[in-house]
Formats: structure tokens, C-alpha cells, sequence
């Protein structure tokens, strides 16, 4: 347990960590916004995601990097960007692009293009060469998300470690509405079970949780080192307050445990 004023919280790991990621999603917030936030949480934050394809149009990409680094919070660019660059037959040009922006980590994702997880796997081992690599499963698309079963989901991750992700990130897209759930933003509960069985470690896990609804049910699961991502920025106080049970939604979750 740890300490805060006196009172015993759920331990929480130090950064630079294995696990206990906090990834934030940035979609685009305005410069002074954004480097008040990460002044504000350093500590909280280990990684910063700039959304989709919003790094190729934000003129103060440079400033949010330098901002990032001076603060010790790594960053990489989504995964969709990743398969634009594919769609187009200009992988070379997306290595350039991350090398010119000093990028130690990329996002490899098929969550939007018409591409086999095999074929991703390969693409996972050319640039995990020179990249820390962390693939995403699952697609954006909620009707498509349906049709993909416990047993592909668990072969494409198992698949993705194998060709040398360093960790592996479940798809719930910003909005919380496909991937891991249903359109209706409920979660696909029979999914995560199966995957939880199948014996794939949970710290190697990234659980995309852009609300507190999908938050709170992860730190249930698996504690309040469990690793997530697509979080606000607006959220990053809240969540680590659900990650201590300073909250009402998991207070009586860790209090039980420090009371035994």
C-alpha cells in the first residue's frame, strides 16, 4: 500500500513504468491548453497520442513534442495515420516521418484498411527494428467489430507479440463505440473474458477507456496499475483518482483490500 496524508491507497508505480500507463489522446487542443496540462500532471502521464492523422495539420507539433520530452511523457502518432501511409503505397515516407520526428514509439493498427493481421504482423517486425512498436487489434468500423470472435481477437494479439509488439492495444476508438464494445457503448464482456482465460498477460495489455464507464470497469478487472489509453486530458486527475479509490466508483473496491 501506499501513503498519501495518512491514509493507505492502492500502490501505484513509479515512473518510467512497465505498467500503469495513463495514454493520452490529444485531438487537437490548442498549444497553451495542452502545455498547462502536461505541466500540471507530469507525473501522471506516460504517454501522449496524437490522434489519428492530427499530427500531419498542427502547426505547433514541434512546440507539443518539446513540451513532451522536457516533461519525461513518451508520445507516438495513431495508428490510422500509420495506414494512410499503407493505403497509399508510401510506407518508406511514414518511416521517414517518424524518424524526422525523433519517434521511439509507433502505433500499427488495420483497424480502417483492408488489411490481414498477418500482414500487420509483418510490418510490426520490419519497424520494431528500430521502433518500440505497440500494435492495436480490432476494428473501427462496430458492425465489423461484431463479426470478429474471442478466438481471432486472442490469435491476432498472440500473433502481434510474436512479431514484436511491445505491448498490444484493444480498440474502443475515442468514442467508446466499437472494438471491445458494442455500438451502444456497452462493453463486450464475453470478449475480455475470453481473453483473460486464454492466459495473455494483462500488464501487457493496453485497454483503450476514453470515459468512466470503460475506466472504472478496467481498474476493476485488473487493478489499479492496469494500463489505458484514449484518455481526455480533462480526465487525467479523475482517473487516477479511480486508480487510488478516491472515488466513489472504486472507493469500496480498494478499501475492502487495505482492510484485510
Amino acid at each position: 500500500m501506499s501513503s498519501i496524508n495518512g491514509l493507505q491507497l492502492p500502490p501505484r508505480t513509479s515512473k518510467p513504468r512497465r505498467d500503469g500507463w495513463t495514454v493520452l489522446i490529444d485531438n487537437g487542443l490548442p498549444l497553451q491548453q495542452f502545455q498547462d496540462s502536461i505541466f500540471s500532471s507530469a507525473d501522471l502521464i506516460d504517454f501522449v497520442k496524437f490522434g489519428w492523422g492530427t499530427s500531419l495539420i498542427t502547426k505547433t507539433l514541434e512546440q507539443k513534442i518539446d513540451c513532451l520530452r522536457n516533461n519525461g511523457i513518451s508520445f507516438f502518432f495513431g495508428g490510422t495515420l500509420f495506414e494512410k501511409f499503407v493505403s497509399q503505397g508510401k510506407i518508406n515516407e511514414f518511416y521517414n516521418y517518424c524518424r524526422k520526428n525523433d519517434c521511439n514509439y509507433i502505433e500499427i493498427s488495420n483497424g480502417t484498411i483492408d488489411m490481414t493481421n498477418t500482414e500487420k504482423a509483418s510490418f510490426i517486425s520490419d519497424f520494431s527494428k528500430d521502433f518500440h512498436v505497440l500494435s492495436e487489434v480490432g476494428n473501427k468500423d462496430s458492425d465489423k467489430a461484431m463479426e470478429q470472435d474471442s478466438s481471432q481477437w486472442i490469435e491476432w494479439i498472440q500473433e502481434d507479440f510474436e512479431a514484436g509488439s511491445v505491448k498490444v492495444i484493444t480498440e474502443a476508438r475515442e468514442s467508446g463505440t466499437s472494438g471491445m464494445c458494442q455500438s451502444n457503448g456497452e462493453l463486450r464482456t464475453d470478449l475480455i473474458d475470453e481473453i483473460i482465460s486464454s492466459g495473455i498477460k494483462l500488464e501487457n495489455m493496453i485497454f483503450e477507456a476514453p470515459n468512466k464507464k470503460l475506466q472504472t470497469f478496467f481498474i476493476r478487472l485488473a487493478g489499479s496499475n492496469v494500463n489505458l489509453a484514449n484518455i481526455p486530458f480533462a480526465d487525467v486527475i479523475p482517473l487516477e483518482t479511480l486508480r487510488l479509490g478516491l472515488r466513489s466508483d472504486t472507493f469500496h473496491l480498494f478499501d475492502r483490500s487495505i482492510r484485510k
